[in-house]
């Protein structure tokens, strides 16, 4: 597909500070370069036969981490198979931007939508002593005036996933479920090629040279694709003025709390729409979108003294699974179709037992 050299100004200017106006005839001009975008399809969601059997037995492994997680993580509840330990939860805003495309208003019809966000780290255990590795999560939950759940955003600090295989993917998640980390030196043999591709060495040296940067200065990714409707997007939340070596002798929890406690906190979030496969695919997770340009459609806002109890019983069993999103904002792809039972598991197993530990 051919596109006009304007998409390449244009995906520059929405990276940056424009007016209201500036924004809008920027979007104006986007739409008339650019074509339609992909309707979602089925097809990008179905597995083998194969895979289903080995995502079976991936689930069985899932619920037995999660019976012996408060083991391996040395704590009295049951935790997440990931992104176990919470830094931060907190209650906010997610406002709709008044240059946001037309095509936005019948997912999000209000201006303004109440939000929960989780702050984590990706390890599946919860490390109390050292340095955590910088590897972390910004889970947005967006709510209707119901209380009920519109969407769930889990978004990390690294745009890329390495893995484009289902099989592999779930061979090696089993046997670190299994065994945590030492019997599954065989299978981490085995997709270490897939880390020695040019975009994710390029985004790793990114994010080694900001490994001790406060985590609330980084930039949070969709890996996968979620549905807009009919239609594809890769999400992403632009903190606005956060100091990045805010809290540096601090560990990053009470990094977190000291922030929030004391700042407001303020987040772009933009949309890359999927127009073409070949450049913006939604099974190769290990490839950044191109010839797609950011397109603001809102902020993301913590009022200072927002911070909720991460410790309290109902705040740890919340839950994130995008696939309790309304359909039309649920996760597209092969690799985000494994989330979905995965996450079913893993939350019905930590609220059990949390449930008969703590009473409630």
């Amino acid at each position: 597909m051919t596109f006009s050299p304007g998409c390449e100004i244009i995906s520059k200017k929405l990276n940056t500070g424009l007016t209201r106006d500036s924004e809008l005839g920027v979007i104006i001009e986007f739409k008339k370069l650019m074509p339609e975008p992909l309707r979602y399809n089925r097809k990008f969601d179905e597995l083998t036969e194969k895979e289903q059997e080995l995502l079976e037995v991936n689930k069985k492994s899932i619920a037995d981490f999660v019976e012996q997680s408060s083991s391996v993580s040395d704590v009295n509840y049951a935790t997440r198979n990931a992104h176990a330990k919470t830094y931060a939860v907190a209650k906010g805003f997610f406002q709709i931007s008044p240059s946001a495309p037309g095509f936005l208003k019948p997912f999000f019809d209000k201006e303004k939508y109440d939000i929960v966000i989780r702050l984590s780290n990706a390890h599946p255990k919860i490390i109390k002593k050292g340095k955590d590795i910088p590897a972390y999560g910004f889970a947005v939950k967006i709510i209707n005036d119901h209380g009920n759940t519109i969407a769930n955003y889990p978004l990390v600090n690294f745009p890329l996933f390495p893995i484009n295989s289902v099989s592999t993917f779930l061979k090696l998640f089993t046997y670190v479920n299994r065994s945590f980390i030492l019997a599954a030196a065989a299978q981490f043999l085995k997709v270490i090629p897939c880390f020695f591709t040019f975009p994710f060495i390029k985004n790793a040296a990114k994010l080694m040279v900001k490994r001790n940067h406060f985590m609330l200065s980084f930039n949070y990714h969709s890996v996968g694709a979620y549905r807009l409707g009919d239609h594809m997007a890769k999400i992403k939340l632009v903190p606005k003025s956060v100091e990045k070596h805010f809290g540096k002798s601090m560990k990053q929890r009470l990094a977190v709390d000291s922030y929030l406690t004391e700042h407001n906190f303020t987040a772009d979030v933009y949309i890359q729409l999927c127009y073409d496969l070949k450049d913006q695919p939604v099974n190769k997770l290990n490839r950044e979108w191109r010839n797609s340009p950011f397109i603001k459609i809102g902020t993301v806002s913590l009022d200072k003294g927002s911070l909720l109890d991460p410790r309290e019983c109902s705040n740890e069993l919340l839950s994130f699974n995008p696939f309790e999103s309304k359909t039309i904002f649920q996760p597209v792809g092969r690799i985000q179709r494994l989330r979905k039972e995965a996450y079913q598991v893993s939350v019905q197993t930590r609220r059990k037992i949390n449930k008969l530990l703590h009473g409630v």
